[in-house]
């Protein structure tokens, strides 16, 4: 407001080009819509003992569905086998979702993996966020074989073409990778050899990925299609999927979030299942600046007794966030709460464990940004075999870690404290 009222003519337009959250107007996005495929209706679980999918589903979010296989891919080289796995296979359709997309030696060989199934006759979309793949975006000469073979390539609010109407605050941060409508790829993995690759001795960034095959699948692929459309103003055919039965064991439930939901269903259930908590919230994010509402919740949930973690990179890559998210960090520290902070490449994984109920991994970092403005999409898995797995990929986290904060100084404290202000655009 100060910013309009003593720079009119630079905030205004600014104001215009950036746009709000969950904004009414006729260039709005539509809100996700979820349809009732009648195949899958007996999978879905309308009540369960878990009280984070109920709230969810009081928000408006599908229920979560049973009969899930669910896979936590945790390495850099497995997650890149399993990526060119699922591509050979496909024989109808691959539908891509990335927001970071860079042309290097790694996604070179996934474009011209694309580019053969595009020439085998297998419809290929690959969507990328306009901001997060800005590189490519201002320069796309290395999709042109894919184009020429029919694959097709978007951009999420393309900003040159509708300035006025991009929005491009609100980015699309999701990591969907779908595979004949039956096979999901997701988690915090963008496609660059920062993230994945084959085992050619790169350093690459410590992140997750996962495997899901059954009902909830469909969700994944309704959101996907309601981004697709938006960004391309094509209407693409409806969810058609070929596999009636399913066999595996987790209860899923998948939970997009940002403006195109009605509702802050996601952080209203992080929220509830902090101060429902009773053993343990154990989070891994790579950016901590959450509103404090959070921050309260978790200082509270410690003095309850709650095990309360929080591992997080001890230096991330960017040093702004590094700075803001200080005093928050502290503030934790200070209560009690565990800071735990990695010691190795980048930490880029977002996770969550609650009690022993279930955990949530996704594309959300514990952020304003990601809470508030980014189009989101995460996974809340209910399974022993999932939390299990969880844990013990979190446990080696710690194992490459230390532990606590040293005070700040006079002058970083202050510093710190003035530069809170910018902690909402974070």
């Amino acid at each position: 407001m100060l910013f309009i009222i003593f720079m009119p003519y630079i905030a205004a337009p600014l104001y215009f080009l950036i746009g709000i959250r969950k904004r009414d107007n006729k260039h709005a996005k539509e809100l996700v819509q979820f349809p009732n495929i009648k195949e899958y209706e007996h999978y879905h679980i309308n009540h369960t003992e878990h009280a984070l999918a109920n709230i969810l589903m009081k928000n408006g979010i599908p229920p979560a569905s049973s009969a899930n296989s669910f896979e936590l891919i945790t390495s850099d080289t497995d997650a890149y086998e399993a990526m060119m796995k699922e591509i050979g296979k496909a024989t109808k359709s691959i539908e891509i979702a990335t927001y970071v997309f860079t042309f290097d030696a790694m996604t070179t060989s996934i474009v011209d993996a694309l580019t053969q199934k595009a020439k085998e006759g297998v419809k290929v979309r690959l969507m990328l966020d306009t901001v997060g793949s800005f590189g490519v975006y201002i320069n796309q000469r290395g999709f042109k074989a894919l184009r020429s073979a029919g694959g097709e390539v978007a951009f999420f609010v393309p900003m040159l073409k509708y300035p006025m109407q991009s929005y491009i605050n609100l980015r699309n941060h999701r990591k969907i990778y779908l595979f004949d409508q039956t096979t999901l790829l997701s988690g915090g993995m963008n496609l660059s050899n920062e993230y994945m690759g084959p085992d050619d001795g790169s350093k690459r960034w410590y992140d997750l990925l996962y495997r899901l095959q059954g009902p909830a699948v469909q969700h994944f692929r309704s959101i996907f299609r309601n981004d697709w459309e938006y960004a391309t103003g094509e209407t693409i055919e409806p969810n058609t999927p070929t596999v009636k039965e399913f066999e595996g064991e987790s209860l899923v439930q998948v939970v997009p979030s940002g403006p195109d939901i009605a509702k802050d269903a996601l952080y209203e259930a992080l929220l509830n299942a902090i101060y429902s908590a009773k053993e343990r919230i154990w989070i891994v994010t790579p950016y901590f600046v959450p509103d404090e509402n959070i921050t309260q919740a978790l200082i509270i949930a410690q003095h309850k007794g709650v095990d309360v973690k929080l591992i997080t990179p001890k230096h991330s890559d960017h040093l702004f966030t590094d700075i803001v998210r200080s005093p928050y960090m502290r503030d934790l520290y200070n209560n009690g709460i565990d800071v735990v902070l990695f010691e190795g490449e980048m930490l880029h994984a977002k996770a969550i464990l609650v009690d022993t109920l279930g955990g949530m991994v996704g594309s959300l970092n514990l952020d304003n940004r990601s809470l508030f403005l980014n189009y989101e999409v995460v996974t809340f898995v209910y399974s022993p075999t999932f939390i299990e797995a969880l844990e013990g990929w979190m446990n080696t986290l710690m194992e490459t870690s230390v532990r606590g904060l040293e005070p700040p100084s006079k002058t970083r404290e202050a510093f710190e404290n003035i530069m809170k202000v910018f902690a909402p655009m974070v």
